[in-house]
């Protein structure tokens, strides 16, 4: 009988710490050894050439997340993960999104039934908490993040998802005696309807302007807010979607302060800007998303975040809508005011490709950089680590073989979500996955599905050191 289920030959390996070449055994779904000459398996994988590195953690998209405005996301659970397999990615964490009126418990529920038997890779949940009554905060909560839902998100934008300051406090007390990791969808929601109202009232109404309204002063100032009711409590934090220098700014002079406050950006601010939102009729509306893409001097902070540190986490906030679709990005027509065009892009196949070629390729980022940002953080941050994220005896072997010398250009024609445009179409891209493992079953090959339906497991999270506050507990 063979040592190994699987063997792993000839990569160079890549970690968030080291670069070095090394076999892998794998067993079970598990790496069982690192090593020279290793012995005999059922099946030899020879990598020589090729970079291995864990498997990409997507830490932010959304699949089939109910919504009330009568827009579908394009993508379930079997087009999202299967388009995340074949873009590198092997666990995805997306939201189960608590209506207001809803019990949080139920909206866990029924997220399961929506993703049962459908998912090409592993899977955890995040939460959106929308409505904090003292049911959800003393008694749902509290049991779900100890039952391995220990992340969640609330916004502070959006009339049907905002909480108010009063009951964002409330909302981070309670993380902070639980242990979980709260996000925060930074915005102010006053500001962002004031100008939508003037603009209306002016005419101005194309995809365009939605990037006006949704000012970068408006995410600056939401940044600060809630940096500042995170430290009033004494939690972690963690911005997502930062979108420019401004939220930039405000993260580091959190983080200066020994504050423990994380950010995450998407390729949206790195390969997008305004003039994107500003195409002819309603093409602009493929590229609206909120925080907006803004300017290139912005795309250039962005970078210098990722370089430097600031952000420790890079997903790719998956959020699939069509554009030829009555459900989608047409919702209410194409006359519509900017202000009712369904949010976001689609990007779960793309995110790593993009980032390894602009960021690797062109040397903004080191190879182990951009494992640390796409898989080890997001694992670490919420509670997945040392099963996902890296490569290691006793981790999952969730890995991705990549050719760093292989060209290819983006083709939605070459997709595999279920949405019907790229906003990154054209692109021309140096470096891709050309075989990824999930738990040593191989997901995908060449850029295609090479598992089924229901192969990826549901993952309970720990309750993440990173959430861990900074000092003696308060009382809250």
């Amino acid at each position: 009988m063979s040592r190994f289920d699987t063997l792993i030959i000839n990569g160079q390996l890549i970690t968030a710490a080291d670069r070095y070449t090394a076999d892998i055994g794998i067993k079970d779904g598990r790496i069982v050894a690192l090593g020279q000459d290793l012995g005999e398996a059922e099946e030899v994988i020879d990598a020589q050439g090729l970079w291995v590195m864990p498997g990409g953690v997507d830490a932010h998209c959304h699949l089939d997340q109910p919504l009330g405005d009568g827009a579908v996301m394009a993508d379930d659970f079997e087009s999202g993960t299967r388009s995340a397999a074949c873009g590198g990615t092997t666990t995805v964490i997306p939201f189960a999104a608590q209506q207001k009126g809803q019990s949080l418990r139920a909206a866990v529920e029924d997220y399961h039934r929506r993703s049962e038997g459908k998912a090409f890779i592993d899977y955890a949940f995040h939460m959106i908490v929308t409505d904090p009554t003292e049911t959800v905060l003393k008694e749902e909560l509290p049991a779900l993040i100890n039952e391995g839902y220990s992340s969640f998100k609330i916004y502070l934008t959006y009339d049907d998802l905002k909480l108010n300051d009063r009951e964002v406090l409330k909302v981070l007390a309670m993380a902070r005696r639980e242990g979980g990791m709260v996000m925060v969808h930074a915005e102010n929601a006053d500001c962002i309807a004031y100008l939508t109202e003037l603009l209306e009232e002016q005419g101005k109404t194309a995809p365009y302007y939605h990037g006006v309204t949704h000012s970068s002063i408006a995410e600056r100032e939401a940044t600060h807010r809630a940096i500042s009711l995170a430290e009033l409590i004494d939690v972690p934090l963690l911005i997502v979607h930062v979108s420019g220098p401004e939220a930039i700014e405000q993260i580091r002079w959190a983080q200066g302060r020994g504050l423990r406050v994380y950010g995450e950006t998407c390729p949206q601010y790195l390969m997008l800007t305004a003039s994107d939102l500003d195409q002819e009729g309603f093409e602009g509306a493929k590229c609206v998303c909120s925080p907006p893409p803004r300017d290139t001097a912005a795309q250039e902070a962005v970078w210098e975040a990722l370089e430097n540190g600031v952000f420790q986490v890079f997903s790719s906030d998956h959020a699939p809508f069509r554009y030829e679709d009555p459900q989608g990005k047409k919702l209410h027509g194409e006359s519509a005011s900017f202000a009712h065009i369904p949010n976001g892009i689609p990007g779960l196949e793309t995110r790593l490709p993009i980032l390894f070629s602009e960021g690797v390729i062109k040397e903004r980022i080191d190879a182990t950089r951009f494992v640390a940002l796409t898989a080890t953080q997001p694992a670490k941050i919420y509670g997945l680590y040392p099963r996902k994220g890296t490569i290691a005896i006793g981790s999952d072997a969730d890995l991705t073989l990549w050719d760093p010398a292989a060209r290819t250009t983006v083709r939605n024609a070459d997709l595999h979500h279920a949405v019907d445009y790229t906003p990154y179409e054209g692109l021309e891209l140096t470096g891709k996955p050309v075989l990824t493992l999930c738990r040593g079953r191989v997901v995908s090959r060449d850029g295609r599905p090479s598992a089924e339906p229901g192969y990826g497991q549901f993952l309970k999270c720990d309750k993440p050191q990173p959430a861990r506050p900074r000092g003696a507990t308060k009382g809250f």
